[in-house]
């Protein structure tokens, strides 16, 4: 037998109770390509047992994520409309007043939303625009809603000033593996992505923390970025799992799909490596059916943006959302704890 035959092997056999609450820092590149081997029935029983134990497997967190500078982004990212290297048709828009954020964040709230995300398209947070971004941050926390930002690369002291302003979660990808990484961003490098991961840790910030799928990586590149993030000293506690949204005028624009069953594995595999985590259906559920949704959510996935946008991408609508839930017979975190207090109340 082979050693990747050996690897599937343990893995078939292992007891799912040694997976549960089993917090590593020390995954191998081979085991996480073993659990990737593994029959899909297998692969995803394991991964919703895992859920089962660290999370209500019938609850999801919703986050609405809304743009608060759009485009002309410096950073030459093969995915990103909002890059100001490729012709995309996106205009340029300026920073938005803060009575703006605070009123989409209200909507959000009013919506189900228990968390709220604004993302700036810079390649890194300039001082010059740190008084406004903490206004937003505080105006959106006081309204009782987690809040979220993603600013490109920070500097400790910036996020010193983020949190004492009401920020909970700072996000920033790593995208895909260290070697496919300059395949598909040029204008920094992977150790500077880590360095911002090390400051926001450092700050006392939660992290938010993932990648994208079907930018022509391999199942290999998958394999290292799943281990990158769960090798991380804390797991991050949001894991965004992206689907490549192909656009117009980038670089991706042609590439080729990816199997849906390959993107459920992505799922389950990260659910397994860190169980803890949030894990959340990001860019690209537009592109998923209802069946494969529902196939992530039995993965693992228990969290989702909720808005007919994620910054300049299409998202399904809010209530084709709620219609699903219904269907699956899955609450919305918080929401329903929230209604069975006001009904004792009354």
């Amino acid at each position: 037998m082979s050693i990747k035959g050996k690897n599937i092997k343990l893995y078939m056999t292992m007891n799912v109770e040694h997976l549960k609450n089993n917090i590593r820092h020390n995954w191998k590149n081979q085991e996480v390509e073993a659990l990737f081997a593994l029959p899909f029935n297998d692969l995803v029983f394991k991964a919703a047992a895992v859920h089962r134990e660290n999370f209500n497997p019938n609850e999801v967190q919703v986050s609405t994520l809304l743009s608060i500078k759009t485009g002309a982004c410096p950073e030459d990212c093969k995915y990103c409309p909002q890059s100001a290297h490729y012709d995309t048709g996106l205009k340029k828009e300026p920073l938005i007043d803060v009575a703006k954020v605070k009123g989409e964040a209200q909507k959000a709230k009013d919506a189900g939303a228990s968390r709220f995300c604004m993302g700036a398209a810079w390649r890194n947070l300039n001082d010059r625009d740190l008084p406004k971004v903490e206004e937003m941050i505080s105006e959106v926390k006081s309204l009782g809603l987690e809040t979220c930002v993603t600013l490109g690369m920070v500097k400790k002291e910036q996020l010193s000033r983020l949190k004492d302003a009401g920020l909970d979660y700072y996000n920033h990808n790593i995208d895909t593996s260290e070697e496919y990484y300059s395949k598909i961003i040029s204008t920094r490098n992977f150790s500077d992505r880590l360095e911002t991961l090390k400051n926001i840790n450092e700050a006392g910030l939660k992290t938010c923390c993932g990648g994208i799928v079907g930018m022509g990586e391999t199942l290999q590149d998958r394999v290292k970025m799943l281990s990158t993030l769960a090798n991380l000293p804390e797991h991050p506690e949001s894991m965004p799992i992206n689907m490549l949204v192909k656009i117009e005028g980038t670089p991706l624009e042609l590439e080729a799909e990816i199997d849906p069953f390959d993107f459920i594995r992505t799922i389950a595999v990260a659910r397994i490596m860190m169980p803890k985590s949030y894990v959340r259906l990001s860019a690209g559920r537009e592109n998923m059916n209802d069946q494969m949704q529902a196939l992530c959510f039995l993965a693992g996935a228990n969290s989702i943006f909720y808005g007919e946008k994620l910054l300049t991408t299409p998202n399904p609508k809010e209530n084709e959302d709620k219609k699903l839930f219904s269907r699956l017979g899955i609450e919305i975190e918080g929401v329903c704890k929230q209604n069975i207090k006001e009904s004792a109340v009354r």
